[in-house]
């Protein structure tokens, strides 16, 4: 009976010793060795180990597992594309926009110093010189090569036609109230001495016979009067007027401005425009300065649609964005890439108690198998 149980502990314990190792070694067997052995010419059997073996297969099978089971186009959607997420990101980019750009700690100023433009006042007024010089030779140019009548419109034409006559019995009537006036009488008088006085002896001789020139003033006095009530008078004025407005519109602008010295005007005119824009002092002002209501329409219009668009556009891009990243090529890669001594390091650092369990299953179904072993040859 001694004998019977020393043999079943034996062939126990050699079982069980069979049933660890064998399984230790298949668990290391997976792995190593990592390259094949060769003995000259012939290589090793089992060598390399599984995976180093069936490398190129496995990184293969794990791309498309990636892509097929894991990376697919639907976990995205529901990962990245749901309404809370896109609530978050609406909400996240809400309050940059508001914290960030509609602050009153900083100026416009302030931000195109942050890019890299802090002479953008000067720049500007530069550019504005430039522009106003520009238009300002363009009008030169204008009025040097285009006559006024290509220059003024049909309508402000016939408008300035329409009062000529206007004008001229303006004229008129300002010249008839002038003679009429003592100033005017002292005007006449002076003329008709002037006029006696050129004439020499004739004017002496006239001057004898009617006395004083005050006689005379009073019939020139009616006569221009009458000249100027007299209906061909008016007649003559509007025609002459007329005469000379339309050789005027046939001549260059400039013909008339030819004196004109353009440099002044033209440094006053840059000079007015910079006063005007006043770009430093308005650059000192925040954004809300300007634009006082632009947070609430950030807030409430245009990044609710901005991000609303964004994710639409980005689902309706994701399955060619995945396509063209192309997963399954990577994954592939990497996996072949990755040393096997990292790999088997991975592995066994996470199922290390596993692999250790399986070890000691091995070496009790071994140990059973042993005792079945020496109670089936007691038995014999």
């Amino acid at each position: 009976m001694d004998n019977f149980i020393v043999t079943l502990l034996f062939m126990a314990i050699i079982g069980a010793a069979i049933g660890g190792i064998t399984n230790h070694l298949a668990i290391k067997m997976l792995f190593r060795p990592h390259e094949a052995i060769y003995i000259k010419n012939w290589r090793v059997p089992f060598t390399p180990g599984l995976i180093p073996k069936r490398r190129d297969e496995l990184a293969k099978q794990l791309g498309l597992t990636v892509v097929n089971y894991l990376l697919t186009p639907e976990t995205f959607r529901k990962k990245f594309f749901s309404k809370d997420i896109q609530d978050k990101v609406e909400q996240f980019v809400q309050t940059k926009v508001e914290e960030t750009f509609f602050t009153d700690d900083k100026t416009i100023q302030d931000w195109l110093s942050l890019a890299g433009f802090s002479n953008m006042p000067a720049t500007i007024e530069q550019k504005v010189e430039l522009i106003v010089a520009g238009q300002f030779e363009s009008v030169k140019n204008t009025l040097s090569t285009r006559t006024i009548r290509t220059l003024l419109s049909e309508d402000i034409q016939n408008t300035i036609d329409a009062k000529i006559p206007v004008a001229v019995g303006h004229i008129l009537e300002k010249g008839e109230d002038y003679f009429l006036s003592p100033a005017g009488e002292m005007t006449i008088k002076a003329m008709i001495d002037d006029f006696l006085s050129s004439k020499g002896s004739l004017g002496g001789m006239i001057n004898m016979f009617l006395g004083d020139s005050s006689s005379l003033m009073g019939k020139v006095q009616r006569e221009l009067v009458k000249f100027i009530q007299a209906p061909g008078t008016t007649a003559l004025l509007t025609n002459i007027f007329t005469q000379e407005w339309e050789k005027l519109k046939d001549r260059p602008a400039m013909d008339y401005l030819g004196d004109i010295d353009f440099e002044p005007i033209l440094a006053n005119l840059q000079s007015y425009v910079k006063d005007q824009l006043a770009v430093a002092e308005r650059l000192q002002h925040p954004i809300s300065y300007y634009w006082p209501n632009g947070s609430t329409w950030m807030r409430e219009t245009v990044v609710p649609q901005m991000i609303e668009k964004a994710f639409d556009r980005a689902e309706d891009k994701l399955e060619d964005v995945l396509k063209r990243l192309n997963l399954q090529e990577i994954v592939r890669e990497q996996v072949d890439s990755f040393p096997v001594s990292k790999l088997e390091e991975l592995v066994l650092g996470i199922s290390k108690r596993e692999f250790k369990m399986i070890t000691v299953l091995g070496a009790v179904l071994g140990g059973l198998i042993g005792i079945v072993q020496g109670l089936i040859v007691y038995l014999i």
